[in-house]
């Protein structure tokens, strides 16, 4: 992940984090030894634990945090340090930027004085497998009580656990919230009377009115065509249950011939056989092909994460009122409602066991979690943190924002994720494949029997280490 955080980059990164939660099926990934491993924790004074105090922060300790800078800088770490600073006597939280964490602090692991927090983001993020033994559990910040009174775990979204998950050990807090959903524009919608579409069929009545107009229903760009198989993933996913998700994730035999599965490609190819998306997308930049839906409306649906605002909004029309919507069913009785979200938490933050403050890097994390925190990084950034309830209503004037806050809200427990793509990094096969089909160059046989070829080459690999997700 770059300072211009790239969605194609962003979504790897995401990836990469959400595949430290699956337990390998050969066995427990071994930590690295490293010289550090014999040396005594770190030195650090504590001081007596309480309600206001969970984790015995001494007074007059300096706590060291290095922050990855990248498209959400680092400043709201020191924002949130402050307001630790002004709970506890004499402390110093030192925030420190970079944009090369595994180089710069793999040989402080390795000589027993890593920092006491670390935001472990970036294409150079340190692989969690080689220290996860040097790190400290965090179920006890989701334990305590927040900067309000109220129990953290219980301000949350759910599942906010699981990227951070690392063969059973809960040791990576991801703070920011990715919500994968169709985007459009709610100003365009409301001047032609046109609505959000629920079901596979509506998305096929509303392209017909986009064609009316000389508008299509989607666009595509080369680097991003596979955002599209997270709309097929997901809508299968609620039309079948979650036994789809599994057949999907443990690479099972004939998973891309689920009926579910088989039902929104067919869809979809329906749609692209009438003509109903952009020509040309396999030869246009991803972004140049954004800007056809986001500036020139060409299209009325797009499929992104929620970075899409940030990263268009040198190229969005006036007024355009960014807004997403969950995936379309295909039926209108689906094993998973219609509110039914992908979602994940990224961005995740470490403890290590050897700082000389373990105790202030939880703190700091304390602080983040608190609603003055998340409030701040939500209106700075415009994107949703894991604490809920902390963007208001107009979303600090951002649509998009507002938008999957309402998403989250309405989801509820209903709320998945898809890991097995970034995991095994099928991307780029696949992404061959996702241009193909949406040029109209693969009918659904041709597109479910190279899907499934994707997945049987990793699930035949002998020397590829495989995950059970469950």
């Amino acid at each position: 992940m770059s300072s211009e955080l790239k969605p194609f980059n962003r979504r790897l990164f995401l990836r990469g984090a959400l595949a430290t939660s699956l337990v390998p099926v050969a066995g427990v990934l071994a930590a690295c030894a490293s010289p550090g491993d014999d040396e005594p924790k770190g030195t650090s004074t504590t001081g007596a634990t309480s309600a206001q105090n969970p984790f015995g922060l001494a007074a007059n300790t300096e706590v060291d945090a290095v922050i990855f800078n990248g498209g959400y800088g680092y400043d709201y770490v020191t924002f949130a340090g402050g307001l630790a600073e002004a709970k506890h006597s004499g402390i110093k939280i030192k925030v420190q930027p970079s944009t090369e964490i595994a180089q710069e602090l793999q040989p402080r692991f390795v000589g027993g004085n890593p920092p006491d927090l670390i935001n472990n983001g970036g294409a150079g993020k340190i692989s969690l497998s080689t220290i996860v033994d040097q790190l400290e559990t965090l179920d006890d910040v989701l334990d305590a009580t927040n900067y309000g009174g109220t129990k953290i775990a219980d301000s949350l979204y759910p599942g906010v656990k699981l990227p951070g998950t690392f063969n059973g050990k809960f040791v990576a807090l991801n703070y920011v919230m990715t919500v994968f959903s169709l985007w459009h524009s709610a100003s365009l919608f409301e001047e032609n009377g046109w609505t959000p579409p629920k079901t596979w069929a509506e998305a096929k009545e509303l392209g017909a009115k986009a064609k009316a107009k000389g508008k299509y229903l989607f666009v595509f760009g080369k680097e991003a065509a596979n955002y599209y198989q997270w709309t097929l993933v997901d809508s299968a996913i609620k039309e079948g249950g979650h036994e789809v998700r599994l057949a999907l994730e443990n690479l099972a035999p004939n998973a891309w011939s689920h009926p579910a599965v088989q039902g929104v490609l067919k869809e979809v190819h329906d749609i692209v056989r009438a003509g109903y998306i952009v020509p040309g997308g396999a030869g246009t930049q991803f972004t140049a092909a954004q800007a056809k839906w986001s500036n020139d409306q060409q299209a009325l649906l797009y499929s992104s994460g929620g970075w899409i605002e940030n990263e268009m909004k040198k190229a969005t029309k006036a007024g355009f009122r960014m807004t997403g919507v969950p995936v379309p069913t295909l039926s209108t009785s689906p094993a998973l409602p219609f509110e039914a979200l992908r979602a994940a938490a990224g961005e995740p933050f470490i403890v290590p066991t050897k700082g000389k403050s373990p105790a202030g890097g939880k703190e700091v994390l304390r602080a983040m979690l608190s609603s003055e925190a998340a409030a701040n990084f939500s209106k700075t950034r415009l994107a949703p943190t894991i604490v809920k309830g902390t963007v208001p209503a107009d979303g600090y004037g951002s649509t998009a924002l507002v938008s999957q806050t309402k998403m989250l809200e309405a989801a509820g427990q209903n709320i998945f994720d898809f890991v097995s793509e970034g995991y095994y990094g099928m991307g780029a096969d696949q992404l061959v494949l996702w241009n193909a089909f949406l040029a109209g160059d693969l009918d659904v046989a041709r597109m479910t029997k190279g899907l499934q070829s994707v997945s049987d080459k990793i699930a035949n690999d002998s020397s590829i280490q495989k995950i059970k997700v469950s």
